[in-house]
């Protein structure tokens, strides 16, 4: 039995998308969560007209070279935006680290579900664009 619980709520999936009687494809509980963090973070401040702060400040880092101070940002925009735009859940844990694939970035986010208890945790992958050296 799958219980609800009000505050997590249901929300529309995230990416979009229909189902196959053509209704909204929905999720609910904890999925909805995961579905909000990561509307959160694909979301670039400015994008929404009728909400300008929504979103998160990682994607000024889209051109940023990959070291300690770069990853300290993306740790620091990730906290503030879900700390901002998620109080369904708490924060335990936000780190930023350098990807096997060239150019990624693995944001691995620790969090625990108010309203259940529920320790959960996800990895956004963020990309950034190679800083190339102009020739000599």
């Amino acid at each position: 039995m799958i219980q609800r619980h009000d505050s997590i709520g249901a929300g529309w999936a995230f990416p979009g998308g229909f189902t196959s009687g053509g209704g909204v494809r929905l999720t609910t509980g904890v999925d909805e969560t995961d579905a909000a963090i990561l509307m959160i973070l694909s979301t670039n401040p400015g994008e929404r007209v009728m909400r300008p702060d929504f979103g998160c400040e990682v994607w000024q880092q889209v051109f940023a070279p990959i070291n300690a101070s770069t990853l300290g940002r993306i740790e620091h925009a990730v906290r503030q935006a879900l700390e901002m735009w998620e109080p369904r859940i708490e924060l335990t844990r936000v780190a930023a680290e350098p990807s096997q694939e060239s150019g990624a970035v693995a944001i691995e986010i620790a969090y625990r579900v108010r309203d259940t208890n529920d320790q959960r945790n996800l990895v956004y992958p963020f990309y950034v664009i190679p800083h190339e050296e102009p020739p000599p």
